[in-house]
């Protein structure tokens, strides 16, 4: 075998799977230490002298990335070349909007396509809830309840994420795994109980995988988080994070409007009139504030 081509399906540290254009798969190490292969990453693969391993070499271009931004203020990239970040909520734990928000921000900032899924829709019917659904769905993000336990709106969901490549986020505990599971008919994703005492789930993918569906797609399974930052470099990053601030603010009087306490803000004046809604632009409030402690090299 000569130098291939081949794509990330999961990362362990330095070592990482890979899926040779034929479909079969092989561990690979990773050359030097300034290649960070993610999965969805397609790689060159070059053969190791007496050894089941491969060994990548360089990283081809990536089409976007999603990245966020770690404790010491530095971009961690998460998955490469996706078509759709699926952020899932649930009725337990209580739902994070915000950290919701933020990681659609992430999307929007790389060109990814955003579905907003509520999981155990089964065990929570609040009207506060589908408030939430509804304002997502009015910016043109699509939304789904589903139910990982009954299989409620599974289906639908594979065919969202159709023949492309997505990666499945949220808090911890919200069933991503479980979902998961059942959009690929096995149980090779851990899942784990709530915690009983912070009712937060407990960290149970130790690895970002790549797993095939049935239909050609694939789903990435990230690890859980109970909080998520996008990279915000400027002030720019964050109005394009949130598309109904982009489009209300080319109507402010002021081209350098900042929607926080400038006069003859149009983003105010639709949040005042309800045509933006108020905890969506408290979201981008913070991502203001959030981008300018990262500009200022302070941690968040």
């Amino acid at each position: 075998m000569s130098a291939a081509s081949a794509t990330v399906t999961a990362t362990y540290r330095r070592r990482v799977r890979v899926q040779l254009a034929d479909g079969t798969s092989a561990d690979a190490r990773i050359k030097g230490r300034r290649l960070r292969p993610v999965c969805g990453d397609g790689v060159t693969v070059e053969p190791l002298p007496d050894d089941d391993e491969l060994l990548i070499t360089a990283l081809e271009p990536r089409r976007n990335q999603l990245s966020r931004t770690d404790a010491r203020g530095n971009r961690e990239v998460l998955a490469a070349n996706l078509d759709n970040l699926v952020v899932v909520a649930a009725a337990i734990p209580r739902p994070d909007w915000f950290v919701v928000d933020r990681y659609l921000c992430g999307a929007e900032l790389n060109g990814i396509g955003g579905i907003v899924v509520y999981n155990k829709s089964d065990l929570d019917a609040l009207a506060a809830t589908r408030e939430e659904l509804a304002n997502y769905a009015a910016i043109g993000y699509t939304t789904l309840e589903t139910s990982a336990e009954t299989g409620h709106n599974v289906g639908a969901l594979q065919r969202l994420i159709g023949r492309g490549i997505a990666i499945v986020v949220g808090q911890s505990g919200v069933g991503k795994s479980t979902l998961i599971n059942v959009l690929t008919d096995c149980d090779g994703q851990k899942t784990a109980s709530i915690s009983r005492k912070h009712r937060e789930g407990r960290h149970t993918t130790v690895t970002s995988v790549m797993i095939d569906l049935e239909g050609g797609g694939q789903v990435i399974d990230s690890p859980g988080v109970r909080d998520y930052a996008p990279v915000l470099e400027s002030f720019g990053d964050v109005e394009k994070g949130f598309r109904e601030i982009l489009a209300a603010g080319a109507r402010c009087r002021f081209s350098d409007c900042r929607h926080l306490r400038e006069p003859d803000c149009a983003v105010k004046g639709a949040v005042a009139d309800a045509s933006i809604s108020a905890r969506r632009y408290e979201s981008f409030r913070r991502a203001v504030f959030l981008s300018e402690d990262l500009a200022g090299g302070r941690r968040f």
